[in-house]
């Protein structure tokens, strides 16, 4: 039975209820000591909150529950909420001795221990009334029960309502789901069996179309050539009938006629027979036809494209999903590359080809035309659209997939000019005057300030030095030289100070030299560029005679182009464009004159100042340098100005790199030689 006092339970003794002890609260004592016996004891001790202490021996004694504990029920008791607050000591005679008195009586403060519980302690997680506040939950966090039981009230309350409405959701996805399966299996399948049906039924017209058109021109194949042999067999008989009849006439009078008569007919019937028998040696005996009849289908590659054609996917390509981009810049006359790549309405890559993508760039004026692109399909979702611009300048990309514009499109595309600014110096010398480029890519310089002449690599050291001294007047020396050429392995230098042109080998070994001091036929004064044309004629730049002189390649004078007739002086830049026409950089009149190759006025151009060096590039555009603007300038093939770089220093030669595309500048005032790629 339990005890009203403090709800200890104890054992009826065998006598009854009259039995039982009146003082339970000594009887207790009695048993705290015999339990301080028992821990005291030596040996092994048994836990009592086991069942049946197999768990180990006891290694505690609780204060509170005034049980010895085994490692196990010691774990249980410090981890519990109900039981962490009791007071616990190890079985050590240390611990026994300064913890002996903490063993004190239970004691429960309830009358009523089936009293109504009102109160609800939050520390261990159980409903009390208020007389076991006191001990079991002293210091517990109490709270008044209805407050507790109102807030899980509200708690369930507000989960019943979220399930309500989370329940509303899955009926609706469950009916939508039953809507979307009865809709494949009906509608869609449909649908889609219908759209392959008709697809196959239309490549099934086609094959047939194609195949009566196969058997057609195999017919008419066969009626030719069964012509052209009748005919042939027609004319073969004929010239049998009549050699036939030519012998039979001779046999006949040979056997009948006199020689008499025989003499009489003379040598007509033998030459009429020569004559036919030539005919038939002219004439193929073989048949004209072969008895083949070829046909190719190219059945291996259409076999293949039909392996993969068409395909039955969960989502659709969706155009605006699609995506481009592009890693370049647009630049006018030169490739632009755009990567399309299809999604899905899903937002999913498109894995597939076959899509009808479409590009085209439109200028935004009223000058250009619209550029269409070419699309590359590579068959797994992603295309190459390469366009090429011919005009600078705002323009408006415009790509469709299936006949709607993709993401992010239209938009607008700037063209630049073929021409990008000059990058940092790739050379430095002793102010270069003039550049000329062979095709290994050696890069090969005069030196205005050292009168030298150097081949360097495209890093810029010096690979070997064709001149390197002052005042030379010997063959391959030089006196201020201002021009180089090269064709082919010929090095042409224009040497102004000895006002000569002089031809040497790429190594340096002189080859040639035309010209001395004058202003007469063979004669220059300081000449300041040499350039060769299509037919190998030297075009010469003759300063300060105010002239342009073209030799032939042994060095005659062919003609002269006079400045005092075509106003322009100090001629110094020369440069051909794809016609062959000759461009003269007119330094003293700051003009560009055009002429034919014959030496005909064709235009000016140009608003420029002291231009130095001029250089034309495939499509007609003039590179020009100003040596007193300090500036580049770019002119478009009609001599209408499109660009302008005034971070220069001096500038003199230009030439151009047809290999790599690269520009070269000789910047003289600045010791270095600038590079860019147009």
């Amino acid at each position: 039975m339990e005890c009203p006092t403090c709800q200890r339970s104890i054992t009826i003794p065998e006598g009854g209820v009259n039995a039982i002890p009146q003082n339970l609260h000594l009887g207790f004592e009695v048993e705290v000591a015999r339990h301080m016996s028992k821990i005291g004891s030596d040996g092994e001790k048994t836990c009592d909150a086991c069942i049946d202490g197999s768990t180990g021996p006891a290694v505690v004694f609780c204060c509170t529950c005034h049980h010895l504990l085994c490692k196990l029920c010691h774990d249980h008791h410090t981890r519990s909420k109900i039981f962490h607050h009791h007071q616990i000591f190890g079985l050590d005679k240390k611990s026994l001795k300064q913890h002996a008195s903490k063993v004190k009586p239970i004691v429960h403060l309830c009358s009523q221990p089936h009293a109504k519980e009102e109160l609800y302690c939050e520390t261990c997680q159980l409903l009390t009334c208020e007389d076991c506040t006191l001990v079991l939950h002293k210091d517990h966090r109490i709270a008044d029960m209805r407050n507790v039981a109102t807030v899980h009230r509200d708690a369930m309350r507000e989960a019943l309502v979220c399930a309500q409405k989370v329940t509303s959701k899955l009926t609706s996805a469950i009916d939508e789901n039953d809507k979307i399966a009865k809709q494949i299996n009906t509608s869609c399948k449909e649908n889609t069996t219908l759209i392959i049906n008709e697809a196959f039924k239309q490549l099934y017209q086609k094959f047939e179309e194609r195949k009566n058109t196969l058997f057609s021109d195999m017919e008419t194949m066969i009626v030719s050539k069964t012509t052209a042999l009748t005919l042939q067999k027609e004319q073969l008989m004929k010239m049998q009938v009549e050699i036939g009849s030519y012998t039979e006439m001779t046999s006949h009078i040979l056997q009948t006629h006199t020689d008499h008569e025989v003499v009489e007919l003379g040598d007509l019937l033998p030459t009429e027979l020569k004559a036919i028998l030539k005919k038939v040696e002219n004439m193929s005996l073989t048949p004209n036809q072969s008895n083949d009849v070829h046909v190719s289908l190219h059945t291996d590659s259409l076999i293949k494209e039909l392996s993969v054609l068409g395909h039955v996917i969960d989502s659709p390509p969706s155009s605006s999903q699609s995506t481009w981009s592009s890693e370049s810049v647009a630049r006018m006359k030169k490739m632009y590359c755009v990567k399309v790549e299809s999604m899905t309405s899903k937002g999913e890559s498109y894995p597939y080809g076959g899509l009808h993508v479409k590009a085209e760039l439109r200028p935004k004026s009223q000058v250009g035309a619209i550029v269409p692109g070419e699309v590359e399909d590579h068959g797994d979702g992603t295309y190459t659209i390469t366009l090429t611009p011919q005009t600078a300048g705002p323009h408006q990309l415009l790509i469709t997939m299936e006949g709607q514009h993709i993401q992010d499109n239209p938009c607008d595309l700037n063209v630049k000019t073929k021409y990008s600014s000059l990058c940092n110096p790739v050379i430095t010398c002793r102010g270069p005057v003039d550049i000329a480029i062979h095709d290994s890519g050696v890069i090969y310089v005069v030196c205005g300030k050292g009168h030298s002449v150097l081949a360097l690599d495209q890093g810029g050291q010096l690979m070997r030095t064709i001149y390197d001294g002052y005042n030379g007047h010997g063959d391959g020396q030089f006196i201020d030289p201002c021009g180089l050429f090269i064709k082919g392995d010929v090095l042409y230098v224009a040497d102004s100070g000895n006002h000569r042109i002089q031809k040497l080998t790429t190594g340096g070994q002189f080859l040639q030299k035309f010209g001395q001091l004058g202003s007469g036929q063979g004669q220059f004064r300081y000449p300041s560029s040499v350039i060769v044309d299509q037919r190998d004629r030297l075009i010469v730049s003759d300063n300060q005679n105010h002239r342009v002189v073209i030799l032939d390649e042994a060095g005659t004078w062919l003609l002269t182009i006079n400045g005092n007739v075509h106003a322009f002086q100090y001629p110094k830049g020369l440069a051909l464009d794809p016609q062959g026409n000759i461009h003269v950089a007119a330094s003293g009149s700051n003009t560009i004159k055009v002429f034919t190759p014959e030496g005909t006025y064709v235009r000016t151009y140009g608003d420029v100042k002291d231009p130095t060096g001029i250089v034309i590039d495939e499509d007609g555009y003039s590179f020009v340098t100003e040596r007193t603007g300090n500036c580049l300038s770019i002119y478009g093939p009609e001599g209408n100005k499109i660009h302008k770089d005034g971070n220069l220093n001096d500038p003199r030669g230009i030439k151009l790199d047809p290999k790599s595309g690269s520009l070269y500048v000789a910047n003289f005032g600045a010791d270095t030689i600038l590079c860019c790629v147009i």
